[in-house]
């Protein structure tokens, strides 16, 4: 039963209609006419009818009440992040991986618990722990009400913590096996069915520099990919699949190079995940002659796609760039912004090595622009002295010495001309060129995805000082990816393509609020907006009434 309006010639009127089922069709049965709307509205009838209406609905009495200022607040929670993240948690089986794990220790509190709460404050604001300690106070997040600060830090020492020395097959050179190495194989298992044909992963790494003391061995000095040499930091390492869903991390002392990282977890993907066909997608940081003989064992045998390394590596700068030979063609000159970026491609061996030589046109006219500027601005630079060229980069790669002045060097543009819009792939994997290099553009759109998570990655500052506590803490912002990347893909299957922080800010402003009126207790919850409805569609999630009694 419900009100509509009709119209009759010139005027529209009110009516009581209800669905009735007649002669096997649904149609409307007018009940009642109450009249002309503009009568109604203009005598003031129609506001009559709906407040006597509103008598016999608690609903409208109480949010009229509300909203006259006759309510009393007593609380206000943000409901939004746990409503979504709680079911995601569960359904990909992260609350099961850790109560197994810890039903044989005896802790006195939820460690489960103190870990979601961790990775949601990841989530939306990440941070130390101390904030989430503080962050959890204004939201609803069910069974942590009692969690306190030191509780927090002595789940991500749990995480963080070695396995016993009999369990410790498989470990890295650089870290001991850990909780979260078993957490990580135990969520992989329980999607096993993902990779039961040969598949690609994709390998990055980051570095975290620590404002603090560093940890006992994890803070060391090495390249920083933040610049910021003069810290100690950490490396962190995370693989990920071919459709970018997180499978493991490592996280390692800072002073471990990306070229003694690869075969390690190579390594692990073996013997702990046991997944036997898989090819290694891993950029131009990656590979040294170590590795590739490593890789290339006989109990290894492990197919790779690398990007090299074409000014380092004598071969690729001597052989593999100088070989003639017709490029075939992927993707054609741009016709539109959306189009994909001009590709062509060529097969190169040098006796048993496959090269890949892949050719970016429209790269290749911005490289040969950008040194034709260069070169311009260091011939003015010539002109007005030698100390110009001082602490100038860009300037020293096209200058030399002749005594005591500065020349530019000819040789080393024409040189440099040979790399415009290029870059070199070395793989083992009986593919084709053209699908050789598609395969690998993959890894660039994972580091791009990577580097858009990079701030859940770098969760400064990092106050803890033992390594399980930093590991643990790290590892807490690893869980957070596998959530995030699983609510994406979850709204990407449905064709939506939602920014995320939309999505955050959304979810952060659903609230509930308990009042009171006349004596009875309420709970009101705001509207939802924006992405609400979709991502709680994609995730299966009903939203609580807008108002209902408090229990």
């Amino acid at each position: 039963m419900f009100v509509r309006a009709k119209k009759r010639g010139k005027q529209i009127y009110l009516v009581i209609v209800e669905n009735q089922r007649v002669n096997g069709k649904v149609r409307q049965v007018e009940l009642h006419r109450l009249g002309r709307l503009d009568v109604l509205q203009q005598t003031g009838q129609l506001d009559g009818v709906l407040a006597s209406l509103g008598r016999f609905s608690e609903k409208l009495a109480v949010l009229g009440a509300h909203q006259r200022g006759e309510s009393v607040s007593s609380r206000s929670r943000k409901i939004g992040p746990a409503l979504i993240f709680e079911r995601l948690w569960r359904e990909l089986g992260m609350d099961q991986v850790l109560k197994e794990l810890v039903r044989s220790r005896k802790f006195e509190f939820a460690v489960e618990r103190a870990v979601f709460l961790t990775v949601l404050h990841r989530l939306f604001d990440s941070g130390s722990d101390r904030r989430a300690e503080k962050w959890k106070a204004i939201y609803a997040i069910e069974g942590t009400e009692d969690i306190e600060l030191h509780q927090l830090y002595r789940a991500m020492a749990y995480l963080g913590s070695p396995l016993p020395r009999g369990r410790q097959e498989g470990r890295t050179p650089f870290a001991p096996r850990c909780v979260k190495d078993e957490i990580e194989e135990a969520l992989f298992e329980s999607r096993r069915d993902l990779f039961s044909s040969v598949s690609l992963v994709f390998f990055d790494t980051t570095s975290i520099y620590f404002e603090g003391e560093g940890g006992e061995t994890l803070g060391e000095r090495g390249f920083s990919k933040d610049h910021r040499p003069d810290l100690k930091q950490m490396v962190v390492g995370v693989v990920l699949d071919d459709q970018g869903r997180p499978i493991c991390s490592e996280l390692w002392p800072g002073n471990t190079a990306d070229v003694k990282s690869l075969v390690p977890i190579v390594d692990r993907l073996r013997k702990q995940f046991s997944v036997q066909e898989i090819c290694i997608v891993a950029d131009r940081g990656m590979i040294s002659q170590e590795t590739m003989q490593e890789l290339e064992k006989a109990e290894r045998n492990w197919k790779y796609i690398l990007g090299v390394r074409m000014r380092k590596q004598k071969e690729v700068r001597d052989e593999v760039l100088s070989r003639g030979g017709r490029y075939q063609e992927v993707y054609p000159p741009r016709q539109g912004s959306k189009d994909p970026s001009p590709l062509k491609v060529k097969e190169v061996w040098v006796e048993d090595r496959r090269y890949v030589v892949c050719l970016n046109e429209d790269q290749a006219k911005k490289d040969r622009q950008d040194r034709e500027a260069i070169v311009a601005a260091l011939e003015d630079a010539l002109k007005a002295g030698d100390k110009s060229l001082i602490g100038n980069k860009g300037f020293r790669r096209y200058v030399k010495a002749e005594g005591q002045r500065f020349h530019i060097d000819q040789e080393k543009i024409e040189t440099e001309a040979r790399y415009d819009g290029k870059w070199v792939l070395k793989t083992n994997l009986d593919l084709s060129a053209r699908d050789t290099a598609l395969k690998y553009k993959q890894l660039w759109m994972v580091e791009a995805m990577f580097r858009s998570m990079k701030s859940l990655l770098e969760t400064r500052p990092i106050f803890h000082k033992c390594d399980e506590t930093i590991r643990g803490h790290v590892f807490c912002s690893f869980l957070a990816l596998i959530l995030r990347k699983e609510l994406q893909d979850r709204l990407e299957s449905k064709g939506w393509r939602l920014e995320w922080d939309d999505i955050i800010r959304d979810l952060d402003n659903l609230i509930e609020t308990e009042i009171s009126v006349q004596g009875k207790g309420y709970i009101i919850r705001s509207e939802s907006q924006g992405t609400i409805g979709k991502v709680a569609q994609v995730c299966k999630v009903a939203l609580p009434p807008a108002l209902r009694p408090c229990k």
